[in-house]
């Protein structure tokens, strides 16, 4: 899942605001673009551990320009000070055990699937594939 990520610096303060629209209440401070790159791809990880611990729906990232337009109007003040990045997290972990399911599908629908992974490091399996698709038509509601 692809995290937009928001850095924002007050004129006063020496130090960014990190933090991730998508999961409210994931934030932290860092003294560089790098370290708040690095960790918080971490706090996004123990946020989602946490999430998941109380069976708590672990929410779908929303594009970016979305996500900055919601900014700009909530921050009119501070939105050409604020930048964006992507952060990209395997969130598979998260959702609980995995179940052997059986699926019927289409020959060659099962060939695109296998083209498509073993030409993408994004997938590591076609179920891998098949759970992404569904994560994001689940988000289309």
């Amino acid at each position: 899942m692809k995290y937009s990520i928001v850095f924002n610096k007050e004129s006063s303060d020496s130090c960014y605001q990190v933090s991730v629209p998508d999961l409210p209440g994931c934030a932290l401070t860092a003294e560089t673009i790098d370290f708040g790159l690095d960790k918080v791809r971490e706090e996004i990880k123990s946020h989602l551990a946490i999430l998941a611990e109380y069976g708590e729906h672990i929410p779908s990232a929303s594009s970016i320009d979305k996500q900055r337009k919601s900014y700009e109007l909530a921050h009119p003040n501070n939105y050409h000070q604020a930048f964006w990045a992507i952060v990209e997290i395997d969130i598979t972990a998260y959702l609980g055990r995995s179940h052997k399911i059986n699926v019927t599908l289409p020959e060659l629908l099962i060939k695109q699937i296998d083209q498509k992974v073993s030409k993408s490091s994004a997938y590591k399996t076609r179920s891998g594939f098949i759970a992404t698709a569904c994560l994001v038509e689940l988000k289309n509601k």
